[in-house]
């Protein structure tokens, strides 16, 4: 989680790239005032800091106030931002990749880190785990052990700034890129499971349009409290913020111009239109973070995708739930005979050799 003083200091630092003679001096008033109750109840959604900080961005020019709320939007939360306790809940999830074979994979945005589990006997499958915003992936390997048995080869890897993956700041476009990366690498991919925004990252990334030099091959998707419409979180964002409709628009046209697409009409619903792959959407209905809404409206778009819904496990809890587990493995058993087998493409294979050749 990040801590209040924090939301602020991230603030004055992206103030200071886009307009370096910015002092930090200029808001230390606010430092010290969100100092003394960095006690309080914190948040947790990076999407909501201090008001107290958003004020800083009310004396802003518009476009400035814009530039500056899509850099803190494209920063996850770094390590040194984080508490003792999810540090501690962080260290304990790393112990669980410890068995895992490491490899590093260069991407367009640099190397990232992926983890590789290998099944006792030959893999009947290759599955790939994909993690949410601020997250990495040990956060997803409770699902390793079950699929791993079940005679699958399982793939994670830590998006762009993320975990151990290199940078420290990243967008949604870098993030699908990586993926594509990670595909062609290991692919193909039998099935992606993906848990929030590595949910909408993935259909990103079986659409293959822009920004996406080409479409793998994956054959089929669990999407874990995915969110639909990305013009709502850009609203709930700019909204925490409290950024006026100028500064919003200077903030959206960044989300445009990486996404190559307009905030209004780019959605998990539109993304998975023509994805012809079978799709299991999992989703908490108490999800305060991605309300369950936004499943409904997935599952609307999608007539053959499938809903399950669950009480009590909100947006992070359902990552460790028996019965989701349960819905995963029964989703990819090898009984199910409902997707084609996935296959490695030319392009994939001729791009993964350039990245390589290039790292």
């Amino acid at each position: 989680m990040v801590s209040n003083y924090s939301s602020l200091i991230a603030i004055g630092a992206a103030l200071r790239e886009v307009h370096p003679e910015i002092s930090s001096c200029a808001n230390q008033q606010s430092v010290y005032a969100v100092r003394r109750d960095r006690q309080e109840k914190r948040s947790l959604a990076l999407r909501c800091p201090h008001p107290r900080a958003a004020s800083v961005l009310d004396t802003l020019p518009p476009a400035l106030a814009g530039d500056v709320a899509f850099r803190i939007f494209c920063t996850p939360e770094l390590s040194q931002h984080r508490s003792p306790d999810h540090e501690d809940l962080t260290g304990r999830a790393r112990f669980h990749l410890r068995n895992a074979k490491w490899q590093r994979v260069a991407t367009p945005s640099g190397e990232v880190q992926t983890y590789i589990f290998e099944p006792e006997e030959p893999p009947r499958g290759t599955v790939l785990l994909v993690h949410g915003w601020t997250s990495e992936a040990s956060f997803m390997t409770a699902f390793i052990e079950p699929l791993r048995r079940s005679g699958l080869r399982v793939i994670a890897f830590d998006f762009p700034a993320h975990g151990l993956s290199e940078g420290r700041r990243t967008n949604l476009a870098d993030c699908a890129r990586s993926m594509l990366a990670v595909c062609d690498y290991f692919g193909p991919i039998d099935a992606v499971v993906a848990h929030s925004f590595g949910g909408f990252v993935s259909l990103l990334v079986a659409e293959g349009g822009p920004p996406m030099e080409h479409k793998p091959s994956i054959g089929r998707f669990v999407l874990i409290s995915c969110p639909n419409k990305l013009s709502e979180v850009a609203r709930n964002f700019g909204r925490n913020l409290k950024l006026g409709f100028s500064a919003q628009r200077a903030y959206e046209r960044h989300l445009e111009r990486v996404g190559h697409r307009s905030v209004a009409t780019f959605s998990a619903a539109e993304l998975m239109r023509d994805n012809e792959a079978p799709i299991l959407v999992i989703h908490g209905r108490d999800d305060d973070e991605v309300p369950f809404h936004n499943a409904e409206e997935i599952i609307a778009a999608h007539p053959s995708a499938r809903l399950m819904g669950f009480e009590g496990l909100g947006h992070r809890n359902v990552l460790f739930a028996p019965p989701v587990f349960r819905a995963v493995m029964h989703e990819l058993s090898p009984k199910r005979k409902d997707a084609p087998p996935a296959r490695r493409s030319g392009a994939a294979a001729k791009r993964q050799r350039e990245l390589q050749h290039s790292a």
